[in-house]
C-alpha cells in the first residue's frame, strides 16, 4: 500500500501543464507520510487547470468525525464502487502529485527484516497517482476540509519483487493519461516503467 510518498516543490515542474497558486504554509515539501494527513498538491476533475492542495485520508460527506481518516489514506481500484468510504467518491477524480513514494520488501517470511526502496517514474521528476476526492463538513466548526485518497492496484513488474508481502502498488497515471482520468473516460490505466533503489 503507499502510505509514504514524496513530492518536492512542484511548482517549476509544473509549468505550462497546471496553474500553480501560492504555496499554503501547511504544506511542507518532502517526504509525506499518510498517517500525519498531511496537506499536498492535487489537481481535481472539479478544477482541472489548477493545483489545489488535499489533506490525504479521505473522508466520505457522511462521516460524523474524523476517526477512520486513517483507513482510507488508499483505496483498491477494483472496489471503490462497493466500499461505502468510496463509492459516493468515484466521479470525484484527482491527480496526486508526486516525484518518488516508498515501499518495504519482506525478506523473511514475518517481515522482521525489511529492505526499503525508493520508487519513481521513470524518465519523469514528477508524475501523478490516480485518486478520488471528497470534501467533508466539520459537524463541530462548520469547515470545509477537502481530503483525498491514492488508489492500489495489484502490483505489476518490479513491485511484485519489492512489495513482496501483499503484492499491490499505487495507481501511477502517464503524462497522456491524466486528463482522461479526470474525464473519466478511462478506468484502469496502464501500468508505467519505474525505477527503484534501495535506500
Amino acid at each position: 500500500m503507499c502510505y509514504n510518498y514524496q513530492v518536492e516543490d512542484p511548482a517549476p515542474k509544473v509549468a505550462g501543464r497546471y496553474r500553480y497558486p501560492d504555496t499554503p504554509s501547511r504544506f511542507v515539501p518532502g517526504n509525506q507520510n499518510g498517517f500525519t494527513h498531511p496537506i499536498v498538491p492535487v489537481v481535481t476533475n472539479r478544477h482541472p487547470e489548477n493545483v489545489q492542495f488535499y489533506q490525504w485520508g479521505l473522508l466520505p460527506h457522511w462521516a460524523k468525525d474524523n476517526s477512520r481518516q486513517k483507513q482510507t489514506l488508499n483505496a483498491r481500484i477494483e472496489t471503490i464502487h462497493e466500499k461505502p468510504s468510496f463509492r459516493s467518491s468515484t466521479d470525484n477524480r484527482c491527480l496526486v502529485l508526486a516525484t518518488a513514494f516508498y515501499e518495504w520488501q519482506w525478506l523473511d517470511p514475518k517481515g522482521k527484516n525489511k529492505q526499503k526502496f525508493r520508487i519513481w517514474e521513470k524518465n519523469s521528476d514528477l508524475f501523478c497517482f490516480a485518486g478520488l476526492f471528497s470534501d467533508w463538513v466539520d459537524k463541530n466548526s462548520g469547515e470545509v476540509i477537502p481530503t483525498f485518497t491514492i488508489l492500489t492496484r495489484e502490483a505489476q513488474g518490479i513491485m511484485r519483487e519489492i512489495h513482496n508481502n501483499k503484492l499491490r502498488m499505487p495507481v501511477i497515471l502517464l503524462p497522456e493519461e491524466e486528463e482522461p482520468w479526470l474525464a473519466r473516460t478511462i478506468e484502469i490505466p496502464t501500468i508505467p516503467a519505474l525505477e527503484a533503489e534501495k535506500i
